[in-house]
């Protein structure tokens, strides 16, 4: 594997096990779970914009990733799909990018 894709791979895996650290962690300390973290994303002007911003993104990077999957027939790449929302941009794009530098036979 080259260094480039270990770094992708090593994004990925950072991307999803640090946010979703705090997210645990606010859920624990709050006792809100789920519905109490996302009222928090708009609990004021700063963090709804926040909340908007990386919900655009996992719209823009959703598309980029249907249109590139369908044009190089990489069907493996929809797996970031569901992490770009399930998990978050920041485990999805790195994740994409990993599957779309693999070596297709």
């Amino acid at each position: 594997m080259s260094p480039l894709r270990m770094a992708y791979l090593a994004l990925a895996v950072w991307g999803a096990l640090h946010p979703t650290y705090f997210f645990i962690r606010y859920m624990v300390e709050t006792g809100s779970g789920l519905s109490g973290l996302l009222d928090a994303w708009f609990t004021n002007a700063s963090t709804t914009g926040l909340a908007w911003d990386m919900t655009i993104t996992a719209i823009a990077l959703t598309v980029w990733v249907l249109a590139e999957t369908f044009t190089r027939k990489n069907w493996l790449a929809l797996i970031a799909i569901p992490a770009i929302f399930g998990i978050g941009v920041s485990c999805g794009l790195p994740l994409y990018l990993f599957l779309r530098t693999r070596p297709v036979i």
